[in-house]
């Protein structure tokens, strides 16, 4: 049985923030006790796991998170908003089994990261078929380290919980998203689909992001 927290090192990793096409959509579906940043933004992260030796027990896996950042639960030392998922994409069904634990919502999914001529493209399938996809320009200057805390927020048992998650990642620079797209309007993901124009609001993209898987978990009230 997998036990909190778990290791990754070195995984490579695409996250960043936009606004939304439909602020009343991505509303929707966040609890209503929590507040939503002002400009709405919403968060993802595709990454990919390449090996078992990467990690501290999880096997090898891919993952796109995404969801909604929050206003009033920003990390310990400011600057980062805390975030809710609103969904989750995972290659391993023990992986998510440990995320379901901790009020994640996690379905199965794969996550592709293929470099060529300093383009980065990241496509995020769901039952086969791609629902998400980001093309990014990535330099290759490393000099740049981002560090510190992420939180995360989920309901457990009905208690509203905060995971706070550490990470270190050398920053590829320059780095730029070029095109995002929300492929399947089927799809319960299109919720979050960004605006016309696109609006990236912060990011990065690192080959060897390392962070423990969770951490600092406690109910929300309690934390700063």
């Amino acid at each position: 049985m997998l036990e909190a927290p778990q290791l990754v090192t070195d995984s490579r990793m695409l996250y960043f923030t936009w606004v939304p096409a439909d602020p009343e959509a991505v509303r929707a579906l966040v609890p209503s006790e929590l507040a939503l940043a002002e400009n709405n933004q919403c968060f993802i992260n595709q990454y990919v796991v390449d090996s078992d030796d990467q990690t501290s027990g999880f096997e090898a896996y891919s993952l796109t998170y995404c969801g909604a950042d929050l206003s009033g639960h920003d990390t310990p030392q400011g600057g980062v908003p805390g975030r809710w998922w609103t969904h989750y994409f995972n290659s391993n069904a023990d992986m998510r089994a440990y995320a379901a634990k901790r009020g994640v919502p996690a379905g199965a999914g794969e996550t592709v990261l293929e470099i060529a001529d300093g383009v980065l493209t990241a496509t995020t399938s769901a039952d086969g078929t791609p629902v998400i996809r980001t093309t990014a320009r990535v330099g290759g200057d490393l000099s740049i380290i981002g560090k510190g805390q992420l939180r995360y927020v989920t309901e457990v048992d009905g208690t509203l919980t905060s995971g706070l998650y550490p990470f270190n990642a050398p920053l590829a620079q320059p780095w730029e998203v070029l095109t995002f797209e929300f492929l399947e309007p089927s799809h319960p993901v299109y919720a979050l689909r960004p605006a016309d124009p696109l609006q990236v609001t912060w990011g990065f993209y690192s080959p060897k992001a390392s962070f423990c898987y969770p951490g600092g978990e406690g109910p929300l009230a309690t934390q700063p």
